[in-house]
């Protein structure tokens, strides 16, 4: 283990943390015991209280067990965006002994089925506006309940901000019959039978996106998911009076700890938007007095070019952190200026339940992800010889630490393939290329598989992007490789222009020239209107580069 990032270590963070000894539900029950009558949840200015979120829950568990046959560790799926019936779900399906599987809400009925079948799903939330995805499901039997959330059910009689259409869409009176509405559900008062629960005991099975074929699920405990949260609670310091934005999506890993699971272990407040809106969310910060905003950067650049936006709207901003992709510097110059804040960039994945490097607050580095968290070692090897780099040089990041999954959920293949023995330790195989410094600092270099080769030389897209970030006319930009006959690949540039803004691939190489190196320099620009992102706001590259080489293999 690497012990450089010591020196550099926040002098309030302890280096180590204990083992978990309680679980989700514990951090629940003693935080709605604390603060009963405690804003938990304010979903575009309705409110809900801990004691109301708690005996919800308490409702839901008892369903589960005396309507749906769920047992200690039945796997049930949570299918919906951010509301007050998300968070009630996920912590219902907890104390009735289930094990929650966070489902994608823009996932197609194709991708839903796999994941339903895939963890032996047979009861399954779902919001009414996606019951129309569930029509192969039902028709296989696969699924023997499902429970439909209105979102409109949590709402205000005046909302505070323009609502997204989903949330706003009238309530379904005529769902399917196999299909339980919600308010059914929570006033049938049917019993609970305590289970008792161990921190070894299964807590959730979160999908990986699937960039590399079907997605996998991550088998966390409570005491994998706990370590994680703890090591967020201890880094930030929080102490339950922040004020959370829950914009980002809490199927995904950055929403579902870094906002939710964080705010109900210490007893915070979330104030939960279904769907990203640049406007709403300006509103909502200075309305609710947001303090701490855990997100993606795309999130940051957008709402930067809100229009209008004035320091005043995020001036209760104490903290915003987050990952995902990296923070382009020209975005962090622009916030800093705005707010005075520091875009704190962390890292971590599905299999780590959050995560694995944060940068610490009193000394972050731009361009880095940080320094491992409390009981992490991080190392660095090459993917071919399986021999540990020379500090400075790109290697694999390898992890082990308390947070790291048990394993893909019925999958030893991908296990094989995903864990790796170093010193009789279980590392597991990230994928993302990096460089450690001689503080310890980790900067992302890209993913192991997304290199670009111009005439023999690496190229690596993320390194491109964060210099045509600094170009004027560029909002939001994606490089990937285009097939070239002679050169190997050419690098290209996706971008969306800025409003009133104009620009080609002639004018895009004479700025770049004075930018970077010239075998980085994009050869080719495509200007579009939009990038395609992931529910959790990650620009698709994968799909951009698949995209290009179809054009290509047409072509030829």
């Amino acid at each position: 283990m690497s012990h450089l990032h010591f020196k550099h270590w926040p002098a309030s963070v302890p280096k180590e943390l204990p083992p978990a000894t309680q679980t989700f539900d514990d951090n629940l029950r003693n935080t709605s015991s604390r603060y009963p009558d405690k804003a938990a949840l304010i979903f575009y200015g309705a409110v809900t209280t801990y004691a109301e979120l708690d005996a919800k829950v308490t409702a839901i568990a008892g369903y589960l067990q005396s309507i749906c046959g769920v047992t200690k560790g039945n796997r049930v799926g949570v299918y919906m965006q951010n509301s007050p019936q998300y968070v009630a779900a996920f912590y219902g399906i907890i104390r009735a002994g289930g094990v929650v599987v966070p489902i994608n809400a823009m996932h197609q009925s194709e991708e839903l089925s796999y994941i339903c079948q895939d963890a032996n799903i047979r009861t399954l939330f779902c919001a009414q506006g996606l019951v129309d995805n569930l029509s192969v499901l039902l028709a296989s039997d696969t699924l023997d309940h499902v429970i439909a959330a209105h979102y409109g059910a949590e709402l205000p009689s005046s909302p505070s901000v323009d609502l997204p259409p989903m949330v706003k869409a009238p309530f379904n009176e005529n769902l399917p019959k196999p299909i339980i509405d919600w308010n059914y559900v929570i006033s049938a008062n049917q019993p609970l039978t305590p289970i008792e629960l161990s921190v070894t005991d299964p807590l959730a099975i979160p999908y990986t996106s699937g960039s590399t074929g079907k997605g996998k699920g991550c088998l966390h405990t409570h005491l994998s998911a706990q370590h994680a949260l703890s090591s967020i609670i201890h880094w930030f310091s929080y102490n339950g009076n922040e004020v959370h934005l829950g914009a980002t999506p809490m199927f995904h890993i950055v929403g579902l700890q870094g906002i939710m699971n964080v705010s109900i272990a210490t007893g915070a407040t979330n104030v939960i938007m279904s769907r990203w809106d640049r406007k709403a969310a300006a509103y909502l910060i200075k309305q609710y007095q947001v303090t701490t905003w855990c997100t993606v950067p795309t999130a940051v650049i957008d709402l930067l070019n809100t229009p209008e936006l004035t320091a005043d709207n995020l001036a209760s901003l104490s903290c915003i952190y987050g990952g995902g992709s990296a923070m382009p510097n020209a975005i962090a110059e622009r916030l800093n200026t705005l707010t005075g804040l520091t875009f704190i960039e962390v890292y971590g994945m599905t299999e780590t339940m959050g995560p694995v490097t944060h940068n610490p607050l009193d000394n972050p580095k731009a361009g880095s992800v940080g320094i491992p968290v409390m009981n992490t070692d991080v190392q660095l090897f090459d993917p071919d010889t399986k021999q540990p780099v020379a500090l400075g040089e790109v290697g694999e990041i390898i992890v082990q630490g308390p947070q790291v999954m048990l394993s893909y959920w019925q999958n030893p293949n991908a296990d094989d393939d995903a864990f790796i023995t170093v010193d009789n330790k279980k590392y597991l195989r990230t994928g993302d290329l990096a460089l450690m410094d001689e503080q310890g600092y980790i900067r992302i270099v890209d993913r192991l598989k997304r290199m670009i080769n111009a005439s023999g030389y690496k190229v690596w897209p993320a390194e491109v992007e964060a210099h045509l970030y600094h170009h004027p006319a560029i909002e939001e930009v994606c490089v990937i490789g285009s097939k070239d006959d002679y050169r190997g690949e050419n690098v290209k540039a996706i971008a969306v222009l800025k409003p009133n803004t104009q620009l080609d691939s002639k004018a895009l190489s004479t700025w770049a020239q004075e930018h970077m190196a010239a075998y980085k320099i994009p050869r080719i620009l495509e200007v579009v209107d939009t990038l395609p992102k992931s529910a959790a706001g990650k620009v698709l590259w994968q799909t951009l580069q698949a995209n290009e080489n179809a054009k290509h293999n047409t072509l030829s």
